[in-house]
């Protein structure tokens, strides 16, 4: 009996050995694949990090564009503001010197019996023309100088 169960403990042991052995290979095949996927990983990750500092340098040539662009689109709109400012003061003046000058045209107008006088001459008194060309001449003088011109 005592041989019998040194036999079976023996047997055991070697079964148990077998299964040890075959466990060791089932994971090293496992850690030859961890290897070779860590690898790879190493060259995905190289890959990232290159593809992030490309992705860095272009975003800051982005935030250059867009800063030299607002300065320059900023200027191009102060210079419009003020553009269609001198423009505005223009028309006010022309609209100005247009109504002045249809005074001045109404006062230098023969008037003929038939016609309707003028708002600024009087309906009763026949107007000559020396009469005419003064008071053209008078709201011809009494235009605002702009800007140091006649306008």
């Amino acid at each position: 009996m005592s041989h019998t169960v040194g036999m079976t403990i023996e047997a055991l042991v070697a079964v148990l050995l077998l299964v040890t052995i075959g466990y060791c290979m089932l994971l090293n095949k496992r850690l030859t694949r961890l290897k070779a996927d860590e690898h790879s990983l190493k060259a995905v990750i190289a890959e990232l990090i290159t593809a992030t500092e490309i992705a860095e340098r272009a975003i800051g040539g982005l935030k250059l564009t867009v800063r030299d662009v607002n300065e320059n689109l900023g200027s191009q709109l102060d210079q419009a503001n003020q553009m269609s400012d001198h423009l505005k003061k223009q028309l006010a003046e022309s609209d100005y010197v247009v109504r002045r000058l249809s005074k001045i045209a109404i006062a230098a107008r023969p008037q003929s019996p038939a016609a309707t006088p003028a708002p600024d001459v009087e309906p009763a008194t026949p107007v000559s023309p020396a009469k005419a060309i003064a008071a053209a001449a008078q709201a011809f003088s009494e235009r605002q100088r702009a800007g140091g011109l006649a306008a």
